[in-house]
């Protein structure tokens, strides 16, 4: 079995030929020459191309949670998502052009868009949690899509920032949490509004049932199922 420094020495020299060259010219046989390994040993450590962008996010994921201090807990959470997602803008730094070609691949393969998404959003729900958001059930998975959109699109702007400080990425990440707000806004009043009509609907039918029964029991009971004692519709007979 391949040790983790194998594995590591791998994932480092994909993310080198990325840099380097197109996603799709970088064959499996390329990267085994490179990295010094057997074919064999590729093939156990990384089976496909998805598999190392799995490890690559996953590192990058490691170093972000690694990384987040308890002096941000009293702080909205808007603004600690906002630290935590620069933290990772920080740490794919050394990494911008083998995301930049990997970007420019996923822009011109759907398939491969949709191949990749899940990585993505994986990631995501790791930050939210990271800055104390709860990404659990269906919410918790619409929200970390739309962060996973949102961040795509800032590191857009961060792939043609020169200056160091990044005042146009950070500008970017702002006016996406502006609108992730404003989604979650919507998002939570619709959920409230399909629990309201949920519970409306369910009183309904329990009403519609209700009524049926009653009618069931007016207009559909034979005259000798009543009480001629109770009932002075009922006809005695003698």
């Amino acid at each position: 079995m391949a040790t983790i420094k194998t594995q590591q020495k791998i994932l480092d020299t994909f993310l080198t030929l990325l840099a380097e060259h197109s996603y799709s010219d970088v064959k499996p046989i390329m990267l085994a020459k490179a990295a010094g390994v057997k074919m064999s040993v590729l093939r156990e450590c990384y089976p496909s191309k998805r598999a190392l962008i799995e490890a690559f996010a996953m590192r990058i994921d490691r170093a972000v949670l690694d990384e987040q201090a308890d002096d941000m807990d009293d702080q909205p959470a808007r603004d600690r998502l906002f630290d935590v997602l620069m933290t990772r803008i920080d740490h794919l730094q050394p990494h911008k052009e083998a995301l930049r070609s990997l970007m420019k691949a996923v822009r011109r393969d759907p398939g491969l868009a949709l191949e990749l998404n899940p990585v993505a959003v994986r990631s995501q729900v790791w930050m939210l949690e990271a800055a104390g958001i709860d990404a659990s059930g269906l919410r918790g998975r619409i929200i970390a899509q739309g962060v996973a959109v949102a961040f795509a699109r800032v590191l857009d702007v961060w792939m043609d920032e020169e200056d160091e400080g990044m005042p146009r990425t950070m500008s970017a990440l702002d006016q996406e949490l502006d609108r992730g707000e404003g989604a979650v806004r919507m998002l939570d009043r619709a959920g409230k509004l399909t629990s309201m009509l949920s519970s409306a609907g369910g009183m309904l039918k329990r009403k519609r049932k209700t009524s049926s029964q009653d009618w069931e029991d007016d207009e559909w009971s034979s005259p000798s199922d009543k009480d001629p004692e109770t009932d002075p519709n009922a006809t005695t007979v003698h």
